[in-house]
């Protein structure tokens, strides 16, 4: 091919190679990697358990309610709740401690905590009754919220008190009270209301004080009117405050127990009714659930011998007769290999066994008997 050919010719060659690329389908570009979860947490793993109980307490999973124990766990989407004269401490995995008094309920709607994290998040749902709480790294590290029907409060590591009466709604005229008191160390911390929509009410910044969430007609401009604390009432509110602190010392050790032992013991189900999908599991050394039968822990027999206890099937060979028998009882008919055995002592009886390779012991001093001849 002459220069002038091929000079024409491979600037073709090329817009034909580059048109049919174009026109072929191209691989399909990886998927982006999904976002790891914290390693601690996941939808189906425990972020608290049940601290301390007096009395009576459920817990709402799964749209079925349930009795809680001591060192029961708490799942996402949970609802606690009290029966009258009964109390309740749940701390979670990051110290974060609720005391439920009487009558009272909690949701947890939302929880993100990861050891070190930079944007953990606890949203806390008190639908009524009185709750104290003592806030811990959720607060400190990220962004933790509690709901009532009138307000919403911003936690910002401390301790409180919220007060929500029995019937409270967004549109009612019942008061919800809150209140702002130490920390276990004696620092105080602080509180921010914003109304159900997000308008700012007011702040608490100093302890042993409190707001009433008050409404206006058919609850219209909540407002954050200062509460005045009467000495009883003060008094009341510090033994509510000791309880949720003391929960946190025993809720802190148990939270620690109980996420080392999943650690170690995998093959544990949880001991709560189950999430969707999951079947449900059995606390350690919990009874056994009733008709859930029970396997003896026996050795295992090996193959053509019997296990312990199993008497004797007749005909099978070799043995001989049962133990516990009484004297003179003659072995089972039609049992092969039972009888005298070849080379067995005189008046041996049928079925004993000599040991094999050894002649019965003679007298000493005597030479054994000749046999006549005939």
């Amino acid at each position: 091919m002459t220069p002038y050919r091929l000079a024409v010719a491979l600037p073709l060659l090329l817009v034909l190679v580059s048109s049919a690329w174009a026109q072929a389908p191209q691989p399909a570009a990886p998927p982006a990697p999904a976002a790891a979860a914290p390693a601690d947490q996941t939808n189906d793993e425990p972020i608290g358990n049940v601290a301390t109980l007096t009395g009576s307490a459920t817990v709402t999973r799964n749209n079925v309610a349930t009795p809680l124990k001591l060192k029961d766990d708490i799942y996402l989407n949970d609802a606690v709740a009290t029966a009258a004269n009964s109390s309740l401490g749940i701390t979670f995995n990051d110290a974060t401690t609720f005391t439920l008094n009487s009558n009272a309920q909690v949701t947890v709607d939302n929880y993100i905590y990861e050891d070190g994290g930079k944007s953990n998040t606890g949203i806390f749902g008190i639908a009524k009754g009185t709750v104290a709480f003592v806030a811990a790294a959720v607060a400190k590290t990220g962004d933790m919220q509690i709901t009532t029907p009138t307000a919403t409060l911003g936690i910002r590591g401390t301790t409180g008190l919220v007060e929500v009466p029995e019937g409270a709604t967004a549109t009612s005229a019942n008061n919800v009270n809150i209140k702002l008191y130490p920390d276990p160390d004696g620092r105080v911390g602080h509180i921010e209301v914003n109304d159900r929509q997000g308008r700012r009410l007011g702040a608490l910044t100093q302890g042993a004080s409190g707001f009433a969430i008050r409404g206006g007609p058919g609850g219209a401009r909540f407002a954050a009117v200062p509460l005045a604390i009467s000495p009883q009432q003060a008094a009341r509110d510090q033994g509510f405050v000791r309880q949720v602190h003391a929960a946190q010392t025993v809720g802190r050790q148990i939270v620690t127990e109980q996420r080392a032992f999943r650690r170690a013991n995998p093959q544990f189900q949880r001991n709560n009714p189950a999430r969707p999908g999951q079947p449900p599991g059995a606390r350690p050394g919990a009874a056994p659930r009733p008709g859930t039968p029970t396997t003896p822990n026996l050795r295992t027999p090996a193959p053509g011998r019997p296990g312990p206890g199993t008497p004797p099937t007749p005909g099978t060979p070799g043995v001989g007769p049962r133990t516990g028998a009484a004297p003179g009882t003659p072995p089972a008919a039609g049992t092969p290999g039972v009888g005298p055995r070849t080379g067995a002592a005189p008046g041996t009886p049928p079925g004993v066994a000599r040991p094999a390779g050894r002649l019965p012991a003679l007298p000493k001093g005597k030479p054994p008997p000749e046999k006549k001849r005939r």
